[in-house]
């Protein structure tokens, strides 16, 4: 489970390095016995392109709502701003990604 958190103001936390360069975030809650499990705000910074990645897959179901700027999908050529949502079941190929603007999500993260 993920730790009990009452209301909090999170414009009171400072961003922190993401995982991955080009990115920040704040975590709001994470279970810490499985710390992939968490809610964030994740930030990408202006530029930022996953391409030499390739395609995302992970073990989690992950929620995505973008809260400001916006996304471009190199699969799909598609892009997405802000009060786009996708909802991926775990293993669910998705991206890369480039954002020419930046943006902020909201990420969720549950094991089903």
């Amino acid at each position: 489970m993920k730790t009990e958190r009452e209301f909090f103001s999170s414009s009171a936390m400072p961003w922190r390095a993401g995982p991955q360069p080009g990115t920040s975030e704040k975590i709001l809650s994470r279970n810490e016995l499985d710390p992939e499990i968490l809610t964030r705000l994740v930030r990408w910074e202006p530029g930022l392109d996953t391409s030499p990645s390739g395609l995302i897959r992970h073990e989690w179901v992950e929620e995505v709502y973008l809260l400001e700027g916006s996304l471009h999908d190199l699969t799909l050529d598609e892009t997405f701003s802000a009060g786009h949502f996708a909802a991926r079941p775990p293993s669910m190929p998705h991206g890369p990604y480039r954002t020419s603007e930046g943006c902020v999500m909201l990420e969720i993260r549950y094991r089903p």
